[in-house]
């Protein structure tokens, strides 16, 4: 196995990574935001305010996206088992 072939393979599990955890991370990165505005804006300061609308939207969000991140985890660990044999050869 070479440099490449490692190099290539992190690459990949990163970008999969990204891709996969991007809809919950920036759901609740939205929604975390709006409610710090509205927050300031009442100057009301409850630490619970955000938990139940953070959650409700990862909820949300992993009924709609489930599916497709599943999926996406699925064809890359295909794709990572189907080549093992081609990558401890090395070729």
């Amino acid at each position: 196995m070479t440099d490449d072939i490692v190099i290539q393979l992190g690459q990949d599990a990163l970008k999969t990574l990204a891709m996969v955890s991007a809809p919950l991370l920036l759901s609740t990165l939205v929604i975390g935001l709006i409610i710090s505005i509205f927050q300031a804006l009442t100057q009301i300061n409850e630490n619970t305010l955000t938990f139940v609308p953070k959650m409700a939207v990862i909820a949300i969000v992993l009924i709609l996206a489930g599916p497709w991140m599943l999926d996406t985890m699925t064809v890359y660990t295909s794709n990572l088992f189907d080549s093992i044999a081609t990558i401890v050869r090395g070729n």
